[in-house]
């Protein structure tokens, strides 16, 4: 009923956790069985271990959250050494997020990734956190083409391409991604946004700017999922603002084949469990036999 497929790999239900808000999934399986779900993205990773940003990286805005965490990770080595033994225990698709500061960082990790058991990589060329690489890539089209030919060259694994809405075009981004090797798109990452403290006179963020989620982005990444669903040729996985099934439902309608839970994870540990529960409720309340049977039906 709620199983997709996608490039091969099937996933029980289309209720991906999204990069950056679940960890790595251990702190969530205290709350629930996190194999329940239909794949989990991890945290963003990179060659080598990164500290991230200093300052405020967490601030709060009417209808969602601005971050500016600047890929804190491990590193992919100790990712394969430590992280990603546990994360395969929990019998669900898992997803290595990957950025880089430069396009020989982003090779060299994809060759280590090859020699692992995950099931996809989805190359981050979005993220407006980190001052080189990056945004950059995610920019322009014609630089994004050559970023994922690169990286599709070397990579074994299904390769995601994650866009960014702040693309000069996204449509062409996306075309020119898949162009360039992808096997599937997934979007939208966070929207390039800033906060001002008025009492400091200064911006909250070291960096000035910051990443927009939650669900105030969730209309306009509501479009972006059904300009480029309308256009590709691989599956879609949509993202941006989705905190309730109802929200995972639409993008579904929009085109998506899949849907990645990001911000609401932070306002209720249990919300992607809550929205498997709701959108099987409404299958089945709908006397629809296959989810897939919605899917792109705006």
């Amino acid at each position: 009923m709620l199983k997709v497929n996608i490039c091969g790999k099937e996933f029980k239900n289309p209720i991906i956790a999204a990069s950056g808000t679940f960890g790595f999934g251990e702190e969530y399986n205290e709350f629930y069985n996190v194999g329940s779900l239909g794949g989990i993205a991890t945290k963003g990773l990179t060659l080598h271990k990164r500290e991230g940003n200093f300052g405020v990286r967490i601030y709060e805005t009417k209808g969602g959250v601005l971050n500016s965490v600047g890929l804190q990770n491990p590193g992919v080595h100790d990712f394969i050494n430590y992280e990603l033994p546990r994360m395969k225990t929990y019998d669900t698709n898992i997803i290595a997020n990957l950025g880089g500061a430069t396009l020989e960082e982003y090779i060299e990790a994809v060759e280590l990734l090859n020699e692992t058991d995950i099931d996809f990589v989805e190359l981050n060329i979005s993220c407006p956190n980190v001052k080189q690489g990056g945004m950059a890539l995610g920019i322009k089209s014609n630089v994004a083409y050559e970023a994922v030919s690169a990286v599709k060259k070397h990579c074994k694994k299904p390769l995601i391409v994650k866009l960014s809405p702040n693309a000069e075009d996204i449509v062409d981004m996306a075309l020119r991604c898949i162009d360039g090797g992808a096997d599937a798109i997934s979007l939208v990452n966070t929207f390039k946004a800033m906060a001002i403290d008025y009492k400091s006179k200064k911006a909250v963020f070291e960096n000035v700017y910051a990443g927009l989620s939650g669900p105030a982005i969730k209309p306009i990444a509501l479009r972006m999922v059904h300009e480029v669903s309308k256009v590709s040729n691989v599956p879609v996985i949509g993202m941006g603002g989705i905190t309730t099934w109802q929200d995972a439902v639409e993008f579904i309608m929009a085109g998506a084949t899949a849907v990645q839970i990001g911000t609401a994870n932070f306002m209720n540990p249990l919300a992607c469990k809550d929205i498997i529960g709701g959108v099987e409720d409404f299958i089945t309340s709908e006397n629809i036999k296959d989810i897939n049977e919605i899917r792109g039906i705006i």
